[in-house]
């Protein structure tokens, strides 16, 4: 059954509110410092966005001199688009204000003044601490944000450091790619109230549990870093060595050796001896941490250690003697197959040399 068009006159008076609309949006970025360009203009209606949308996109983060800071497309290696809850309070208000100028598809300069650019620093060093599977908070202080700002800490990137000193207009490129209303999706976990985080966690672990057994290990490691994230979120608002933050750490550290044990097969050993250490400055009895720590030294080529750690992991649990006994032989084989190659390339590398010697004297 074929639909009757709407009347010309109809279409004429929507395309036109449609039009003064966005015509008031762009006077109203404007006097706030903010300039629009619309690169592709995206599909459907413009949504009214109440508190509780969430909008998934893409982000390039720019100096007005094309030079790039962060893209999400290639962030820590991997395309991963931001996620966000308006009326959530984000570090960076004005992404909250410009994605509401934004239809599905759209792709959009904005550039942005130094009053709503003054915190970003801050908020890329957790966007790339998150992308590289770091606490969000490594390297911030606590301090407020623009204390901060104004501070001469470094953090850790030439790039933000020299942002941090010397505040700019921005151009943040955005590809708006899904607006959801509110009550449509499942809440993660970092747009949850506290309760519901400390609800929720229990059900995390069982999931990272899961997906390690499966073989999952990157996505594993995924699961735990996001509940290990969300408990030490909650702890800093406790006062350290308190009940509740001594009760946080306990349910912190559990994670983290798992955590650890995915890093570990995935290779990256000096992550793992980072995050054991730090379990054993707190904890000097926990023997999982001491037999992980161990293994990672022994990976790395730290004979002394692992032997130090693996001794006091026995010391701790008896019951770890066979365990251990297995990763010394691993260990020494290896050390035994590289100082073979090794004196193979030395080998090598005499004859080479006394060749040359020989055909120089005789040239």
């Amino acid at each position: 059954m074929l639909r009757a068009a709407a009347p010309s006159g109809l279409n004429e008076r929507h395309c036109s509110t449609s039009s003064r609309r966005m015509e008031e949006i762009d006077l109203k970025l404007n006097a706030d410092g903010i300039k629009k360009k619309v690169i592709s203009p995206g599909k459907g209606e413009l949504s009214t966005f109440p508190n509780g949308t969430k909008v998934k996109f893409h982000y390039r983060t720019s100096l007005c001199d094309g030079t790039v800071l962060d893209d999400s497309r290639t962030m820590g290696g991997r395309s991963k688009p931001m996620e966000l809850i308006l009326g959530k309070k984000f570090k960076l208000p004005v992404w909250e204000q410009v994605v509401t100028t934004m239809r599905e598809g759209e792709i959009a300069d904005f550039t942005c003044d130094v009053k709503h650019t003054a915190l970003y620093p801050l908020v890329s060093l957790s966007l790339r601490n998150i992308s590289h599977g770091k606490d969000p908070l490594e390297g911030q202080r606590h301090c407020c944000g623009i204390a901060q700002v104004h501070s001469h800490h470094s953090m850790g990137h030439p790039d933000l450091d020299k942002l941090q000193a010397n505040p700019q207009p921005l151009v943040f490129t955005l590809e708006m790619l899904e607006i959801l209303p509110p009550g449509s999706f499942q809440l993660e976990i970092w747009a949850m109230t506290d309760e519901e985080k400390m609800q929720a966690i229990p059900q995390i672990h069982e999931d990272g549990n899961a997906l390690f057994k499966s073989g999952d290990i990157s996505a594993a490691a995924e699961k735990y870093y996001s509940a290990i994230a969300c408990l030490k979120n909650l702890q800093m608002k406790e006062r350290p060595g308190d009940d509740q933050w001594i009760k946080l750490d306990l349910m912190i550290t559990p994670l983290l050796l798992n955590y650890c044990q995915c890093k570990h097969l995935l290779g990256q050993y000096y992550e793992v001896l980072e995050h054991c250490s730090s379990i054993i400055n707190k904890y000097d009895d926990n023997v999982k941490a001491y037999f992980k720590r161990g293994k990672a030294h022994a990976a790395v080529w730290n004979e002394a250690e692992a032997r130090a750690d693996f001794a006091r992991a026995i010391q701790l649990d008896p019951s770890l003697e066979t365990s251990v006994a297995k990763e010394l032989r691993a260990m020494e084989d290896r050390i035994r197959e590289k100082q073979k190659e090794e004196k193979g390339r030395y080998k090598n590398l005499f004859n080479y040399n006394s060749k040359a010697s020989a055909a120089a004297s005789t040239g």
